[in-house]
């Protein structure tokens, strides 16, 4: 065999290991578009960056794959209607443990759940997390994130091109969420 042919089969055979370079997974995360995002609550504001997932395959994949998180980082899943309660998010081939606050159409976290990775190879036996409320949208950060910065059910969340404005309104009652849920 000759040395030109030898280093290109040596080349092809690393391709499938070259899938699995931690550098090509960040630049998947990369596609997503990111913004910022303010969280409104009596411990003040607190500031993410996130990445939307608007698209239904974009939700579908949402965090599955990432070995970590920055602390300052989440991902927001948008929808383009109302969500029943029914309708909740699972940790298939998820790594990292997460909180998911979901909120509703005025941008008010209605419930805050902490999610834990599934480790079975079949979907169909991973726990399926679901609130207590319908939603419009929901934000997944580190798990813990939440509750150490304050953030509670009833805090107003905001982001570029949500339309909303978040006041606190000190007449609605604040309930705190366990971190299990």
């Amino acid at each position: 065999m000759n040395p030109i042919r030898r280093r290109l089969l040596q080349a092809l055979s690393c391709l499938p290991l070259a899938a699995s370079w931690p550098g090509l997974a960040m630049a998947q995360e990369a596609r997503l578009p990111r913004v910022p995002l303010t969280v409104h609550g009596e411990a003040g504001p607190r500031r993410l960056t996130v990445e939307v997932a608007r698209r239904l395959a974009e939700r579908a994949q949402g965090l599955m794959g990432r070995e970590r998180l920055p602390q300052d980082a989440g991902m927001l899943f948008l929808y383009d209607r109302t969500q029943p309660s029914r309708n909740g998010f699972w940790m298939y081939r998820t790594l990292i443990p997460l909180d998911i606050a979901f909120i509703d159409e005025a941008g008010r976290i209605v419930d805050i759940r902490r999610m834990e990775p599934c480790v079975s190879e079949s979907a169909g036996d991973c726990p399926v997390t679901r609130p207590d409320a319908s939603y419009r949208a929901a934000l997944e950060v580190n798990a813990g994130v939440f509750e150490a910065h304050g953030i509670r059910i009833g805090d107003c969340v905001s982001w570029p091109g949500d339309g909303g404005e978040c006041v606190l309104d000190e007449s609605r009652p604040r309930a705190q969420a366990a971190p299990g849920g």
